[in-house]
């Protein structure tokens, strides 16, 4: 039958009792299939694991900095590594590094979770932290709705600035003319 149609014949599920074969294209067929996974491919999100690096002795604005940048790289859907580094004698202290993590996790508890807890590799605290696209979408939506609320009193502003405006008396140009020389008005020469 494949030789009359001009078509080839392919087993399908070699396992099935009896076993299944199709009489189709072969060549279109793994066409197909090939710009169907492209296709896929296109719509996959690589995520990629970002890192963040400090040092125990960093300073409160530099500790928000890092963690407004690591929010950033949350949002944008990649996961981030949040790095304490210590040198020399600093790793007697290693609680300094777990209170400096667990103040950044905290304060990225709103659109983040914790993929794997803080670990001492070395002379290196790392945590890893995950976005969560449920809380990630709430902040976007509670958002949306606080501009929405904060742009209708501006309508009501303006519609009432335009009723005043279409109340107030019309002032003709003819009633105050400007000589260009002086700047002093005409009238009065």
């Amino acid at each position: 039958m494949a030789r009359q149609r001009d078509v080839d014949l392919v087993e399908v599920a070699a396992q099935a009792s009896p076993p299944v074969a199709r009489l189709m294209d072969f060549g279109r067929f793994k066409y197909e299939q090939s710009k169907k996974e492209r296709e896929a491919r296109k719509h996959q999100q690589n995520v990629q694991l970002r890192e963040v690096r400090m040092k125990p002795k960093i300073d409160d604005h530099d500790i928000d900095f890092k963690t407004r940048t690591a929010a950033k790289l949350l949002k944008e859907g990649d996961k981030v590594k949040v790095t304490v580094m210590f040198r020399g004698r600093e790793i007697t202290h290693p609680q300094i590094g777990k209170a400096l993590i667990d103040r950044v996790v905290k304060s990225l508890e709103h659109i983040a979770t914790v993929e794997k807890e803080a670990t001492l590799e070395g002379r290196h605290m790392t945590v890893i932290l995950a976005p969560d696209k449920k809380k990630i979408a709430a902040l976007a939506k509670a958002a949306a709705q606080q501009t929405a609320a904060a742009a209708k009193p501006d309508d009501e502003e303006e519609a009432a600035i335009a009723a005043a405006a279409a109340a107030a008396p019309v002032v003709s140009d003819d009633d105050h003319e400007i000589d260009d020389d002086d700047g002093e008005d005409a009238d009065e020469e």
